[in-house]
């Protein structure tokens, strides 16, 4: 039996070869493979490296796994610091004067909480043969809109004018009970000029986005008078649509109604819901006059193979101008406290009082009238910063992010932001560096409001301690943002504003505030010292330069804010960027004066920032003697233009389209950009250059030649004998930062000639001098160019002042109003 068993499993083992067999046999074939002596213990050894080699590979390749999990990990990981913003101190009870707010600056005109996942409510129009409108678009044939009184908190007016029809959007809160209180809409529509009145709906609407219920109050089984609804934050609530009157609120006004219950697919969705639901079926029949058809919104509705996650309730109002029509929101935990109805002569009675308390707040923070400001221009500054305040929005999703060490991109960690936004139409979202500019007019305004925007951006910091640039929270947003532009890349900063901002905020800021935003501003500076560096100490380099040269007359930017400014021509690890040194020198300034003030230790940053202001290393890094300035240092060529190019067709294929490139005349070499404009000036700007700075004289030379930076509107923002002024960078890029004049690099320039003409120096006439030459010229072409046009624009052309890229850009355009001031 054992002798069976062995066979079995001998014969399932491998089978002897021939060889083996007659080699065991023959003793002569033994012997002739006999192993030399130590050849066992060689392949032994060989075997021990090579599964050492091995290990160490697989041990590599772990690690550099884990570190690829672990920076991706770390980029979408809130930082560890205790939070700038404590829990809680966003919603109702906290702080019930920010709780609710026009905080969706995209929209025409529309409110919300500042809540994740607000109730929002809104107003669209449509005038029957025209287009509906809603969300505030750069080429929508709207011709002037814009805030005309808002003061952050209670109160706002607005004025809309649409191709001959004129609305005014008036809204105010009144506080009372645990929820934010209670407000009132007052939407009033006139006609311009003559001619039979046009036929107008109006659609006022609330909707919900994932938490929430709405119920429709019916009259008559086709008006809906209300809408009884409840939400986390905002308890119960009850939103009354008023019938319409007339002008001046005599009488009743005669109206068509129609009211839609839907699920909505999300907010970014709700202008194609409505649109959908219009049918033109519905008739508008005033006793005594002809019928008229117009499109009506059906009953129920959605849009088809997307499924709801919110609810959407409508009430639309079709009517002639001129009409006056109200809407209020009531608390039900404020019932004890109301003392009724914010309606008819009560509405227009807090109207009135706000509006007098926001002129006389404005001039005793301005001070316009008592400098002899005529009252058009105190009109247009209190317009300014009133639709700076109205674009004032409240944002809650993930941004979208690429780790440079990984391809795939990521979603980010969720985040809230409350800030400001450059322009309404084109650019409804939080940027980074805009937003430092932003709070200068603004906590000049509101410290607190201020202070609480400056809070939110820095709690946007992942575990390294960066921040995006572009901030696109929500499918709203989203919604609104090029898919090339959607993506934030980790390596990509954005001039540090924020700490120009603080500056202004910290000799009042309460000291808990500072504390809780020391660790998170020393973290954010400390990634920019780190990731920014340039190839020598006290060097820094934008990273994330455009990555196909040949596409770009020069490669742009972004991450300087300054977009198409010419630098290198050829990116490299080997350049210097003036601007962010400049930067980095008024950072560590900053968070020098911040420990102090909080007792910690200051010398590192105030060390750092004596480094970087040094004149005299500030020279030998950055003077371009060829140019008579400072400048960017770098692998630079002079010599490169856009040609057109055929590429060779493939053999039976039609030749394909042309393509625009550059072409290189002359091998670059490194050397100083020879790039006269608003990077040459930075030392200026932030007040580096000491008072006695021989460089100076070279400098305000510059700003006053009318060959290269000064014109009749401001100083635009590339020499005009640069080789670079007003020069595409490709096709469809049109000059941008290469000739325009822009608002907020001048009010630097103003703020710092304004410093320099009040320092002991041997250039203090002539700063006087610049300061109220460049004052004058700017805001009297930023105030002609809004009296033409009704708005304030992104840029302004520097060969006639006009306004150019987007409108209504109430961003850092705004500063005009601190230039009026003198307020720097």
């Amino acid at each position: 039996l054992m002798a069976g068993e062995r066979r079995r499993r001998g014969g399932d083992g491998p089978r002897e070869r021939p060889r083996e067999r007659l080699r065991d046999r023959d003793p002569k074939l033994r012997q002739q493979q006999k192993p030399p002596r130590g050849s066992g213990r060689g392949r032994t050894a060989l075997a021990l490296t090579a599964a050492a080699a091995a290990l160490a590979l697989c041990l590599a390749a772990a690690a550099a796994g884990w570190n690829r999990w672990s920076e991706a990990s770390r980029l979408v990981t809130p930082h560890p610091a205790p939070p700038a913003v404590p829990p809680g101190s966003t919603g109702p009870l906290a702080s019930p004067t920010y709780f609710w707010g026009t905080y969706r600056p995209h929209v025409y005109f529309g409110m919300k909480t500042r809540s994740p996942r607000a109730v929002v409510t809104g107003l669209m129009w449509l005038q029957h043969g025209g287009n509906l409108r809603h969300t505030c678009e750069q080429n929508d044939g709207v011709s002037r809109y814009g805030w005309l009184m808002h003061d952050g908190e209670n109160f706002g007016v607005q004025e809309i004018r649409d191709e001959g029809l004129v609305l005014r959007t008036e809204f105010v809160k009144q506080p009372g009970g645990d929820h934010g209180g209670d407000w009132s809409w007052r939407v009033t529509v006139k006609t311009e000029g003559k001619g039979p009145a046009p036929l107008l709906s109006l659609f006022f609407y609330v909707a919900t986005d994932r938490q929430g219920t709405l119920r429709p109050v019916l009259e008559n089984g086709t008006r809906l008078a209300a809408v009884a609804g409840t939400a986390e934050e905002l308890g119960d609530f009850t939103l009354t649509f008023l019938p319409p009157t007339g002008e001046g609120g005599e009488g009743p006004k005669y109206a068509s109604y129609n009211f839609l219950a839907a699920g909505v697919p999300g907010l970014h969705r709700l202008t194609d819901l409505v649109r959908h639901s219009l049918r033109e079926s519905s008739v508008f029949s005033p006793p005594g006059r002809p019928r008229r058809r117009f499109f009506g919104v059906s009953s129920t509705g959605g849009l088809p193979g997307e499924p709801p996650r919110g609810q959407l309730l409508l009430h639309q109002v079709t009517l002639e101008p001129p009409a006056v029509l109200e809407a209020t929101l009531e608390s039900g935990s404020a019932a004890g406290a109301r003392r009724g109805r914010l309606a008819g002569p009560a509405l227009s009675a807090a109207l009135a009082r706000h509006a007098a308390a926001f002129e006389q707040r404005f001039e005793d923070t301005f001070g316009l009238g008592a400098r002899g400001a005529s009252l058009p221009q105190r009109r247009f500054a209190q317009a300014a910063l009133s639709e700076m305040l109205g674009g004032i929005g409240f944002f809650h999703g993930r941004s979208l992010l690429r780790s440079e060490h990984r391809e795939e991109p990521v979603p980010g960690m969720e985040s809230t932001l409350f800030t400001a936004v450059p322009s309404r139409s084109c650019f409804p979202r939080g940027f980074l560096w805009d937003e430092g500019f932003h709070l200068l007019l603004l906590g000049r305004w509101d410290p607190a409001l201020a202070r609480d925007i400056l809070a939110h951006w820095l709690d946007l910091l992942n575990a390294d301690g960066w921040i995006p640039r572009e901030q696109i929270l929500g499918e709203e947003a989203r919604s609104r943002v090029p898919p090339e532009f959607v993506l934030q890349h980790s390596e990509t900063a954005n001039p540090p504003t924020l700490l120009l901002a603080l500056e202004r905020l910290l000799p009042d800021a309460p000291l808990p505030y500072l504390r809780r935003l020391f660790p998170r501003l020393r973290a954010w500076f400390e990634w920019l010292n780190r990731t920014q560096a340039g190839p020598e100490p006290f060097t820094f380099r934008w990273r994330g330069r455009d990555a196909d040269p040949e596409r770009f007359l020069n490669p742009k930017t972004l991450s300087s804010g300054l977009d198409d400014y010419p630098r290198a021509s050829h990116p490299s690890a080997q350049e210097r960027h003036l601007d962010l040194r400049c930067w980095m020198a008024l950072g560590a300034r900053a968070l020098a004066a911040l420990a102090e003030r909080l007792g910690e230790p200051p010398a590192p940053y105030r060390d750092m920032a004596a480094a970087l202001s040094d004149n005299d290393l500030l020279d030998r890094l950055h003077w371009a003697p060829e140019l008579g300035a400072f400048a960017d240092f770098g692998n630079h060529s002079e010599a490169v233009a856009l040609r057109w190019h055929r590429p060779a067709a493939a053999p039976g294929r039609p030749p394909p389209a042309p393509l625009l490139r550059r072409e290189v005349r002359e091998a670059p070499r490194p050397r100083f950009v020879g790039a006269l404009g608003y990077v040459s000036l930075f030392p200026l700007l932030l007040q580096l250059l000491r008072a006695d700075s021989p460089r100076l004289p070279a400098l305000l030379g510059s700003m006053r030649s009318e060959k290269q930076l000064w014109t009749p509107f401001g100083l635009r923002s590339l020499a005009r004998d640069s080789p670079m002024y007003l020069r595409r960078n490709t096709e469809h890029d049109p000059p941008y930062w290469r000739g325009s004049v822009w608002v907020n690099i001048n009010f630097l320039a103003l703020r710092a000639l304004r410093g320099y003409a009040r320092a002991a120096g041997p250039h203090r006439e002539r700063a006087v001098q610049l300061y109220r030459e460049l004052r004058h010229n700017l805001v009297a072409n930023v105030f002609r160019q809004y009296e033409a046009t009704g708005f304030l624009w992104e840029h302004y052309r520097d060969s006639n002042g006009t306004g150019q890229g987007c409108h209504p850009f109430a961003g850092w355009s705004a500063l005009v109003v601190l230039a009026m001031a003198e307020d720097y």
